[in-house]
């Protein structure tokens, strides 16, 4: 088994301040503050559900608008991840899971691959959910993927309320995640992939 597998990361720009913490086998502690109050709701449902702890601290000019402060965080936390997963000796690799919240259904599957790449199919029936523009979530999840270097699927099966659609894809993209990363008893030390190498 790995050593402790976390990562803490400082991102500084002239938009942003940035600091994220990431433990990959917490217990779902999650201590959130980008100033946007439903990121941070749903940032805090990634951590529980994928048993991860994360810190994120943000500081962006909101300002202008929303969207340089939760790109620059998804950029963070994927760094962050992939640094924590390290050289992802023993991992299951793959993950997959379908969330309902309501009438809501997202799915999101996960390749710990290395070649980063975003599949996104969640479209949402209003452009805000409260202050919050819901084209984000997609800037959010593309910036984590490319800066983890996985690849992400995300797709709504069905869903009337932006709301419930948001929170079902990161409950599931967060249980996703967590099959991901865990260790598989059958393959302890081995990286699973026939090139020796993620």
């Amino acid at each position: 088994m790995n050593d402790a597998r976390t990562a803490t990361l400082h991102r500084v720009t002239s938009e942003t301040d940035i600091t994220v913490t990431i433990n990959l086998d917490g217990t779902g502690r999650a201590v959130i503050d980008t100033g946007i109050g439903f990121f941070d709701h749903m940032l805090t449902a990634l951590a529980r559900h994928g048993m991860v702890d994360i810190d994120v601290t943000a500081k962006g000019d909101l300002e202008v608008d929303f969207h340089h402060t939760v790109e620059d965080v998804g950029i963070t936390l994927g760094q962050a991840f992939r640094k924590a997963l390290g050289d992802k000796k023993g991992v299951r690799r793959f993950g997959h899971a379908l969330v309902p919240l309501d009438e809501a259904l997202a799915e999101v599957v996960v390749d710990l691959s290395g070649r980063p790449f975003l599949a996104w199919d969640l479209p949402f029936p209003t452009e805000k959910i409260g202050i919050m523009d819901t084209e984000l979530f997609e800037e959010f999840f593309r910036a984590f993927a490319m800066s983890a270097m996985i690849t992400l699927h995300v797709t709504r099966k069905v869903g009337r309320n932006s709301h419930h659609i948001a929170e079902s894809a990161f409950k599931a993209a967060a249980r996703a995640l967590r099959m991901a990363v865990e260790f598989d008893p059958r393959a302890v030390g081995i990286v699973p992939s026939t090139k020796g190498v993620l």
